[in-house]
């Protein structure tokens, strides 16, 4: 006879009701989403600066992928490669040899930035300014240049004064220290972008970075502006990733995005395929958590837009 306590655990198992499963039917979900997003881009050009000092936090990779995933939505967009290593050149499938011009014959010898852009063979809509080896010698190069901090900012601006087809998005890679490559960067930008690690020592250095923003502001470039932090390398299952999460939106409230962009071995692997990880498999985890913070950068800005203008009190549209 079966006793009824024991009735429950009789009960046969189901997979549905695993933690797996529910990650995976809540990622299918949002696939369906995204596949039927449409998204308004405001008209004009921003350009954006992503930075962080602090290594390994996911620069290059998230400007790729963030850039993959505009140009899926529409938007053209060029990527300004500012660190030597060629990283984000890479994933963009860019070819950056040694002999090819590049953001060093720009900043150095003043080429147009029209003569070293590149198409990315993933999209017509995404354009890559690459970087050489030869960057690496441009930090001694440049102490001796006139206007030293502005030669990144007159190049974009005179190469979006001559545009027939508009840009929608410049996003520039920064090396991970503050010299006069990313002081170029941040000169030349409207917004910055900071990806933020979701580990220990996360915000150790952000507020140097911010304070460097702060003098730029003041001395260089009064324009820009902190619009835009990712949480990047996510894993939801520790709870040091939950706590730094919460930290980072309890400082930053109004510039975290919604999206976090989880730990992902096809994000790492994209790069050694010469993909982003849109093109590499735009079905994964990460394919899609960069597809949907794209939607909400340009979501975000529509509705900043349509407040500043006095369009009352904005709408929230529904994320993906």
């Amino acid at each position: 006879m079966k006793h009824p306590e024991n009735a429950e655990s009789s009960a046969p198992f189901s997979l549905d009701d695993t933690p797996l499963a529910r990650e995976l039917a809540d990622l299918t979900a949002r696939r369906r989403i995204l596949e039927d997003v449409t998204v308004q881009l405001s008209g004009r050009t921003r350009v954006i600066t992503v930075s962080n000092q602090k290594g390994g936090v996911g620069k290059t990779t998230t400007t790729v992928n963030l850039a993959a995933a505009l140009a899926s939505v529409g938007a053209r967009v060029l990527v300004v490669d500012l660190d030597p290593q060629g990283n984000a050149s890479t994933a963009l499938g860019v070819p950056h040899t040694a002999e090819i011009p590049s953001i060093y014959d720009v900043l150095i010898d003043d080429f147009p930035l029209a003569d070293i852009i590149q198409t990315s063979p993933e999209s017509p809509n995404l354009l890559c300014a690459p970087s050489t080896i030869h960057l690496a010698g441009a930090e001694i190069e440049l102490v001796s240049q006139v206007a030293r901090e502005h030669r990144l900012r007159t190049a974009v601006d005179e190469y979006l004064a001559n545009l027939d087809e508009r840009l929608d998005f410049v996003l520039i890679d920064c090396p991970p220290s503050l010299g006069l490559l990313t002081i170029n960067a941040f000169a030349a930008a409207h917004e910055l972008l900071i990806p933020i690690q979701c580990e220990y020592y996360a915000l150790e250095g952000l507020s140097q970075l911010l304070g460097t923003v702060g003098m730029i502001q003041k001395h260089l470039n009064p324009t820009l502006r902190l619009s835009t932090i990712v949480l990047t390398m996510y894993d939801g299952r520790t709870r040091l990733a939950q706590q730094v999460a919460e930290e980072v939106r309890q400082h930053f409230p109004k510039e975290v995005l919604g999206t976090v962009i989880p730990r992902s071995v096809r994000v790492s692997e994209a790069p050694s395929f010469g993909q982003t990880v849109i093109a590499y498999d735009g079905q994964s985890a990460g394919a899609v958590a960069y597809r949907e913070a794209a939607v909400e950068i340009v979501r975000r800005e529509n509705a900043d837009t349509a407040a500043n203008a006095g369009a009352g009190v904005a709408v929230k549209e529904e994320g993906p």
